[in-house]
């Protein structure tokens, strides 16, 4: 099963960033071509007959599997960066953070006014950025087709942040 293996890649980093933090450290799963292989296969299983229209990734660790996601189901990939990285025409979205705020910005022209968009990261905690991410998709006229985290925190209770959006929110891996 794919959640074992994940769970198995992943290791766990105690006190990062801060102490008494358990920081669920993913790149052990990116020096395993074989595991990242069948993430995306399955991947690929889950949203190949959802009738999107594109996939958007937040910085950094969302493009790591939405982009070859977005290629290999033949979607366009739409980039969510924080501020001041986009070169282009751009609206941007601030959220609160623990500690201050945070904005993520995205393309005026990257997405259209009814197009369906999949949300994709690799961690879903407490759901401030991917809610961030679906207000901007749509700022854009986007629907919000749905998310996807490779890992969810589910003690910090994101999901429920994101339901607003829709129901349709698969994490791969959960603690």
């Amino acid at each position: 099963m794919i959640e074992n293996q994940i769970k198995n890649a992943i290791r766990d980093v105690v006190d990062f960033p801060k102490p008494g933090i358990v920081f669920k450290d993913i790149t052990p799963i990116m020096m395993n071509p074989v595991l990242s292989q069948q993430i995306l296969d399955h991947l690929v299983d889950t949203y190949k007959d959802q009738k999107l229209d594109k996939i958007a990734g937040i910085e950094s660790r969302g493009f790591l599997f939405g982009y070859p996601l977005a290629m290999r189901l033949g979607l366009p990939f739409v980039l969510i960066r924080k501020a001041g990285k986009l070169p282009y025409d751009k609206i941007g979205y601030s959220y609160d953070l623990e500690y201050g705020s945070a904005t993520i910005e995205i393309h005026t022209d990257a997405i259209a006014s009814g197009e369906r968009v999949l949300i994709h990261d690799d961690l879903l905690a407490t759901g401030g950025s991917a809610a961030a991410a679906a207000e901007l998709v749509a700022m854009c006229g986007g629907e919000i087709a749905g998310f996807n985290f490779l890992v969810s925190l589910d003690f910090l209770e994101g999901e429920e942040k994101l339901k607003h959006y829709t129901e349709n929110i698969v994490n791969l891996v959960s603690y």
